[in-house]
């Protein structure tokens, strides 16, 4: 798949953006389990699309096969060396970072992990366009009694979503899916 450029703003990537970035020396997708999800990309200076290439924009691209296309936003590209530039984006669900959210706690339940990652999208201070599902019945209870980032609650953090209950995220474009078990359990 030829990655594609998107300005800043986009939020719907269905079309050829600002353009293919078909002239790209690399493209690499690296997802660690509940870590990291990023692109770093090598690209010509004298590329058709360099002069588009800019901070906050976003490149989709695909992270492996058997996957749809996803969203990357540019945060770091560094000086030209040798006529090339590494451009390194994280999955556009890192935007969750710079949205906070208000205290608010779930009592334990079957359905509490459902309910919390709802209420992460509720409590938002900002309109938050992401959607949060679960498969996840752990009984526990969540507490958060200051504001913090929707990112930092999701995972990463003392208390947070993944501390509490257990799981594995996948990151689907604007759909953020915890699931029990991410893969297949096969008994042998």
């Amino acid at each position: 798949m030829i990655p594609i450029l998107f300005s800043e703003n986009s939020t719907v990537f269905t079309s050829n953006g600002i353009g293919r970035l078909s002239d790209a020396i690399s493209c690499v997708v690296t997802e660690e389990r509940n870590g990291q999800y990023e692109l770093q990309m090598v690209y010509p200076s004298t590329g058709k699309h360099f002069e588009d290439i800019n901070l906050r924009a976003i490149i989709v691209a695909k992270p492996s096969t058997g996957t749809d296309n996803q969203p990357f936003r540019i945060y770091n590209i560094s000086k030209p060396i040798d006529g090339k530039v590494t451009i390194n984006a994280q999955h556009i669900s890192y935007d969750l970072t710079k949205n906070v959210c208000m205290p608010f706690s779930v009592s334990a339940s079957s359905s509490a992990c459902y309910q919390v990652l709802q209420n992460l999208k509720s409590y938002a201070v900002e309109t938050c366009p992401f959607n949060f599902s679960t498969d996840v019945v752990t009984v526990a209870s969540y507490d958060q009694k200051a504001p913090a980032s929707i990112r930092s609650r999701l995972g990463g953090t003392e208390g947070s979503v993944l501390d509490k209950f257990h799981g594995e995220y996948e990151w689907d474009v604007y759909d953020v899916k915890f699931w029990a078990n991410r893969g297949q359990t096969k008994n042998i």
